[in-house]
């Protein structure tokens, strides 16, 4: 008897351990607060260019809100954005090749990582009217169909021709702290494009649980030679509301990342893309 109440005791301080390192993994705070673009060099001047766009990408990482970006108040905030940085680091992209001779290492490409204080941030999103999305971040099922010409595509999880197409919704999702996934094949087949074009969310919202996801991010992709681009339309449920929107004439990472940025502003409960 002694050693099975040992051996519960263990099982239950395992399950606690676990249970608080998935809450720390979902509230990661050094994780949300911090953002990275690509800079020449270490110098001030584009050092300072750096800060202005890592300052753009926490705001809407933290927030959900990509609106914010277009808002009058951020000139000021921009020109002032290097004052908002708690501490940031450089990582050479070109680490381990030689420099040539013809270059220095002011020409050389570098990632720029800029760590913020919640503190500080949070006050800058008041000022702007928002405050922070602390809450999980959901996986989206992604239900996608495309079409060029007489050829239309089904986005799965398998096929080769979708890989690149899935490594782009990924890229797209990571700035926001977000996560794709993808129905099977015979998922799909079960489902018809009808129903991935123009069906009720409320029928692809269960699937998207099948496909590893929390909810459904349903998508529309023609290919205009007129519009030199894709034209994309995306469908997203949330509280009982199916929100649509829509971007013309642009590549598919641009449409995937218009989808993941609107997705980000639903379920961040800052409203309509």
């Amino acid at each position: 008897m002694t050693q099975l109440l040992r051996f519960a005791f263990v099982l239950s301080c395992l399950s606690a351990f676990c249970a608080s390192n998935v809450r720390a993994t979902a509230t990661d705070l050094g994780d949300l607060y911090r953002s990275q673009t690509i800079v020449t060099g270490q110098g001030e001047e584009n050092r300072e260019l750096g800060f202005r766009t890592c300052l753009d990408k926490v705001l809407v990482r933290v927030s959900g809100d990509q609106r914010l970006l277009a808002k009058p108040e951020m000139s000021a905030l921009r020109d002032k954005a290097g004052s908002f940085v708690d501490s940031f680091r450089y990582r050479d992209r070109l680490e381990g090749i030689p420099i040539h001779d013809e270059q220095g290492t002011h020409d050389r490409p570098h990632d720029l990582t800029c760590l913020y204080r919640p503190d500080v941030l949070d006050k800058v999103l008041a000022s702007l009217g928002s405050r922070p999305w602390l809450g999980g971040r959901p996986t989206l099922a992604v239900f996608l169909v495309t079409e060029q010409g007489a050829r239309h595509f089904v986005l799965s999880a398998e096929e080769d021709r979708g890989e690149t197409m899935r490594e782009s919704f990924a890229n797209a999702a990571d700035p926001l702290l977000m996560h794709v996934a993808f129905p099977k094949a015979a998922q799909l087949d079960d489902l018809g494009e009808k129903v991935l074009r123009t069906g009720d969310m409320a029928r692809l919202d269960p699937l998207a649980k099948q496909a590893g996801g929390a909810q459904a991010l349903a998508g529309n992709m023609v290919w205009s030679d007129k519009e030199l681009g894709w034209i994309a339309d995306w469908r997203l449920a949330d509280n009982g509301k199916t929100y649509r929107w829509q971007v013309r004439g642009v590549s598919f990472d641009e449409a995937f990342r218009v989808a993941i940025r609107g997705a980000a502003q639903i379920l961040s409960g800052n409203g309509q893309p």
